[in-house]
């Protein structure tokens, strides 16, 4: 089966706990703090596969979870790191975020890694917050949370020419007799359901990939045939070989035949006519194909077209020269839709509001953002201390006087993050 999009979704491991624990030795006065921190969370890490073709195996896993830290233990130990998951996905995947629709990787090598979400940070335990004024801390932090996001996978194959045309003008029987790739081939259109590659060789030992992409029909943009979902696959080639049956063997006129293709894919995408094109007018081997391709070169005279026969393997090996030499002339990620950025020192990003105090409907005051949110996850509501802490640090935040100015009294109920406290001098 071949899958090409799929969506998923996708559970770093959350950071482990840290502890609250003190030294107790025989004669060893005051031992002091002991607590040590917790393990990071797992990451979940896609990694590039040159074996794979197809979604396939993500299709089947609806979620991916991955390993929690270990919490912190007593006389300063540390929790073991939660173990990462590592998800093999094929050449040419791009992972996108959902809910942004933000492009998060773009995997075109065998082995490169992306990590698509990270896992928590260990809490600290009581002895990472001992200070010279409080020597034997009682509280900890709890680990972050892992990032947890829905992800849509999306394989756009990664070949150097994509043959497009409509159904039954031979690009099967092409692909099969310049490469070792064996597609179905049947005289009905829509034989080819999925994209097909193969490799194809010249006689002077130039080599490349060659896709076959399924058969489109005249309206294929609003869905007509099948569509043109598959479309996405030619988005990385760097040729665009058009097969044509130059006999007309089905009706159709071969010059209004080439501008229908080129017009379904401007409305795909109209970078794509910006790709280098070649004509392979084929099934010269039948009537009347001298005259049709003496007109065809007439109407355009800018375009190269090689006739060919893929039936009698007839000037297979001149059409092979024509598209080796053009790739020869076109850089490898020319047409790379997502390229990686150069390395900076620094880049600037605008810094988030750390918190954001909204009225509810019953006109109590919530307050919201990022560092909120990241204190109020690393706090164990189960021990004052802990929620003494987490009090203070919205203090030194600045929350409490954005309240007092807002008209909110001692006594009064605040909402953060949805649960409700009572504000206190």
């Amino acid at each position: 089966m071949f899958i090409d999009d799929v969506k998923i979704k996708v559970k770093a491991g959350d950071g482990g706990a840290g502890m609250v624990a003190f030294r107790r030795e025989k004669y060893v006065p005051k031992g002091g703090p002991a607590g040590g921190n917790g393990g990071r969370g797992g990451n979940i890490v896609f990694v590039g596969d040159e074996g794979l073709t197809t979604l396939l195996d993500l299709h089947y896993r609806k979620s991916i979870k991955a390993e929690n830290g270990e919490n912190g233990k007593s006389k300063n130990g540390f929790g073991r790191d939660g173990a990462d998951q590592y998800i093999r996905v094929p050449l040419g995947s791009v992972v996108y975020d959902v809910n942004n629709n933000t492009v998060i990787s773009d995997i075109t090598k065998h082995n490169q890694e992306a990590v698509v979400a990270r896992g928590g940070r260990g809490g600290r335990g009581n002895t990472a917050f001992a200070t010279s004024r409080v020597p034997a801390p009682d509280y900890r932090e709890a680990g972050e949370r892992g990032v947890e996001r829905e992800l849509r996978v999306e394989l756009k194959i990664l070949a150097d020419v994509g043959l497009v045309g409509f159904p039954s003008v031979g690009k099967s029987t092409l692909i099969s007799v310049i490469s070792a790739a064996r597609p179905k081939i049947a005289a009905y259109p829509f034989t080819t359901l999925y994209p097909n590659l193969g490799v194809a060789r010249c006689r002077d030992g130039r080599s490349f990939v060659v896709a076959d992409l399924p058969g489109l029909i005249e309206g294929a943009s609003q869905g007509a045939g099948l569509g043109i979902r598959f479309l996405r696959h030619i988005e990385r080639t760097r040729v665009i070989v058009h097969v044509i049956d130059i006999a007309g063997s089905e009706g159709r006129d071969p010059y209004r035949d080439y501008l229908t293709i080129n017009r379904e894919l401007e409305n795909y995408n109209p970078r794509l006519l910006l790709r280098p094109q070649i004509i392979a007018a084929n099934k010269m081997d039948l009537p009347g194909t001298e005259e049709n391709l003496k007109i065809l070169k007439s109407k355009l005279p800018d375009i190269t077209i090689v006739a060919i026969s893929a039936y009698t393997k007839n000037n297979l090996d001149e059409l092979l020269y024509r598209i080796s030499d053009l790739l020869d002339t076109i850089k490898p990620d020319s047409f790379r839709e997502f390229k990686e950025e150069a390395t900076v020192e620094y880049k600037f990003t605008p810094e988030p509001d750390p918190f954001v105090i909204e009225k509810d409907t019953d006109g109590v005051y919530n307050v919201v953002g990022p560092m909120i949110e990241k204190y109020f996850n690393a706090t164990d509501f189960n021990r004052d201390a802990n929620v003494k802490m987490f009090a203070r640090r919205l203090r030194n935040l600045g929350v409490e006087d954005a309240l007092r100015k807002l008209g909110v009294k001692s006594g009064d109920a605040v909402r953060i993050l949805g649960y409700e406290f009572e504000l206190f001098d």
